[in-house]
């Protein structure tokens, strides 16, 4: 098996062993708005997922792991994309 291979697959075991442990207060930008009272605007697109999750999905688990997956494809792909334009000569 090719080492990129076995490597995503460690990586998606990894996601769904550990997903269920993070944390569900909120990271230290949000932390910060609270203390100073700044509250939320509503933002004017949602973004593909919003939350870090997949709003069509109802069961929150599968929801979140499946968009930190397609997030990990999403970036290799477009990294892989971005390498393969600047590598052109």
């Amino acid at each position: 098996m090719k080492g990129y291979l076995k490597s995503l697959i460690l990586i998606l075991v990894c996601l769904a062993i550990l997903i269920p442990f993070a944390s569900s207060f909120p990271d230290g930008l949000e932390k910060v708005a609270e203390t100073l009272g700044i509250e939320e605007t509503e933002p004017s697109w949602e973004g593909l997922m919003p939350d870090y999750a997949i709003p069509s999905i109802t069961n929150s688990y599968i929801s979140t792991l499946l968009a930190g997956v397609l997030g990990i494809f999403l970036v290799l792909g477009a990294t892989f994309l971005l390498g393969k334009a600047m590598g052109k000569k």
